[in-house]
């Protein structure tokens, strides 16, 4: 038929076909849902997985949260003997300074 115009709809992805002069919907069809899981083993395999990867993550940023306090005070003291040993430099000038 000419007058059907067929339009996936942007929440559920569904295909409609409606019907231009009387701006009805004719046909309504759902978009196809992936298979539930056939293996059960295998499904509790990749969850073991995702937890050890989430423990993996975790472990990398708790490391990076331990050294940060001694990174920061490095930086500290090396921004510390630069500012002494240039005292005619002072602190960088703000915006409205250079006017």
């Amino acid at each position: 038929m000419k007058n059907l115009m067929e339009i996936t709809c942007p929440c559920c992805e569904a295909k409609l076909k409606v019907d231009i002069v009387t701006e009805a919907v004719i046909t309504y069809e759902e978009k196809k849902k992936p298979a539930p899981i056939e293996d059960f083993a295998k499904a509790v395999q990749n969850l073991k997985g995702e937890a050890a990867k989430r423990e993996a993550a975790f472990q990398k940023s708790f490391a990076a949260t331990k050294n940060q306090g001694e990174v920061l005070n490095k930086k500290f003291d090396e921004l510390l003997k630069q500012a002494k040993a240039d005292p005619h430099q002072g602190p960088p000038k703000k915006p409205f300074e250079f006017d």
